[in-house]
């Protein structure tokens, strides 16, 4: 039993869109027991006086990669201190689970860049085990999809080529099994290997046990670049032949020749709901610039047979030189069919201290300093940290940013990658920016329409009827901010800035950062499909 707590006097905003009001919150057990008039509440436990301040149900993040920092780092303040409550983790078709004793290894190495290495034993191999972690304690709640990638490999490796029907029994039985533990959806990575390799085909037979269990799909679909408005409506078409709600992931419309091409997508999007009845919904950042690991733009050829034989490629002369002329000439299919800008990608983190020179820098900048071709120096360091570099990738534009965040499908999702000497500040920042920059700066969105946005829509994605809501009866995970200071500090030179305005979080009805500052309660839990 917890004991009640009262926030007196704060601006409720309560998730739906609709006008907030003044009103007293007393939470009894980890849940909203009542929403009374301000001032009127009676109570002999703690009384925090909110005035002045908003209060809104906590941030989901549909779409985020800290699988591993929700084990390893207990204060986990990238997140907790913006106010998140909820992560999806599993997502672009890789991530830790499930893996199997051949596969957790080259997983390892493959989200090195995405993840680090933290000192994790990873003894777990089921999504269900992996969940199980979580229970013992977490900074915020977590729900997981289950990792196309993850599945192809536990099967095929990273073989480049369709499973044999035996194989697709297999593959289908392993996502069956995700489900059965509490996974909401599955995920793909089509421009990561060994995601890249499958075909429509295959994902649709694989989203039979998704659709069974009541799931969703969430595509980090095959091209953002040239092919963007067809690769979208690919995804909408594997949706509808498969008969899942769609969660588009990153939902971004990049690269310069992309430019005002935002509502072409959008259109296609409203196009499939009417006619086809699609559920569809996506998320995005704020931010202009992408971030990956350094090998995504690798053609997918390059990459078959995972880290070893990728670095065995680049090794040979003639094989690199074939490589670099399909990244900077033709543009493949792991740069989105772009030729490659080596001004735009940015090193954010290397495993091996002894790179720390190119960390900060764009391979551009970098052939300029040291002398040299920029694709032979991008293969170099691909070689010297054996794949394990992560980047930045400065491709988006303002006004397609804009113009998604406005659609009634939105919700927020940081893409949040926290490991790197120097990494995207969206994992620190995306929510203070969505609420003080996008809101208060530019009016892009009212405030009660973004926490919308931020709150009960992600949260009916998942089918969590008692979160993102302020209702008597609804868990109290609860943000409290100021709406007239609220900001993200983080920057690309200072990625890990804290933001400003967010006063409290709590989570499962305690409180995880008081008073600005992270407590040591660790009360974050999985939540599993149709487990409560």
């Amino acid at each position: 039993m917890q004991p009640e707590t009262v926030l007196t006097g704060g601006r409720v905003i309560d998730g739906s869109g609709g006008p907030s009001r003044r009103a007293d919150l007393v939470l009894r057990d980890g849940r909203v027991s009542h929403i009374l008039p301000p001032g009127s509440a009676r109570t002999t436990g703690a009384v925090v006086d909110v005035d002045g301040l908003a209060v809104a149900p906590g941030f989901v993040d549909m779409h985020s990669h800290s699988d591993l920092a929700v084990l390893a780092d207990p204060a986990h303040e990238a997140k907790t201190l913006q106010g998140v409550t909820l992560e999806v983790l599993g997502q672009d078709g890789l991530g830790y689970a499930p893996v199997t004793d051949d596969t957790v290894g080259e997983l390892r190495t493959q989200l090195a860049g995405w993840n680090g290495t933290p000192d994790l034993d990873h003894s777990w191999r089921t999504v269900g085990e992996y969940l199980d972690r979580v229970d013992a304690g977490a900074p915020v709640n977590v729900a997981v999809l289950v990792p196309h990638g993850n599945v192809r490999m536990a099967v095929l490796g990273g073989r480049d080529r369709p499973p044999t029907p035996g194989e697709l029994d297999r593959m289908r039985r392993i996502v069956a099994r995700g489900m059965a533990d509490g996974a909401h959806g599955l995920s793909t990575g089509l421009t990561y290997t060994p995601g890249m390799y499958a075909t429509d085909d295959e994902i649709v037979a694989l989203l039979e046990p998704v659709r069974a269990a009541g799931g969703y799909y969430c595509p980090h679909h095959r091209n953002y670049g040239s092919r963007v408005v067809e690769s979208y409506q690919e995804c909408l078409e594997v949706a509808r032949r498969a008969h899942v709600a769609l969660h588009l992931a990153h939902c971004h419309v990049n690269f310069p020749r992309n430019r005002g091409r935002a509502p072409e997508v959008l259109d296609a999007i409203d196009e499939a709901t009417v006619r086809y009845g699609l559920d569809v919904t996506l998320d995005s950042y704020p931010y202009q610039a992408s971030a990956t690991y350094l090998g995504a733009p690798l053609p997918s050829w390059a990459q078959a047979g995972g880290t070893a034989a990728t670095l065995e490629r680049l090794r040979d002369p003639a094989v690199r030189a074939r490589v670099l002329r399909e990244i900077e000439v033709e543009g493949t299919d792991g740069n989105h069919g772009v030729p490659m800008d080596w001004s735009a990608i940015v090193v954010t983190g290397v495993a091996d201290p002894a790179l720390s020179w190119a960390v900060g820098s764009s391979i551009a900048d970098l052939a300029k300093e040291r002398g040299g071709e920029p694709g032979e120096l991008y293969a170099d360091l691909l070689v010297d940290d054996e794949l394990r570099s992560g980047c930045l990738l400065r491709v988006g534009n303002e006004e397609n940013i804009r113009t998604i965040m406005r659609h009634s499908a939105h919700t927020g999702g940081s893409d949040g990658i926290l490991a790197g000497d120097r990494p995207h500040p969206r994992g620190w920042g995306t929510f203070p920016r969505y609420l003080g920059h996008y809101v208060r700066e530019l009016g892009v969105l009212t405030l009660e329409e973004c926490v919308r946005h931020l709150t009960s829509r992600p949260a009916r994605r998942l089918g969590l009827s008692d979160r993102g809501v302020i209702q008597a009866g609804a868990v109290a995970d609860l943000v409290v901010f100021d709406p007239d200071t609220v900001a993200d500090r983080a920057t690309y030179d200072e990625p890990r800035l804290a933001p400003e305005g967010i006063h409290h979080v709590l989570l499962n009805g305690e409180f995880t950062v008081r008073d600005g500052r992270r407590t040591d309660r660790l009360p974050g839990r999985s939540l599993r499909r149709n487990r409560g």
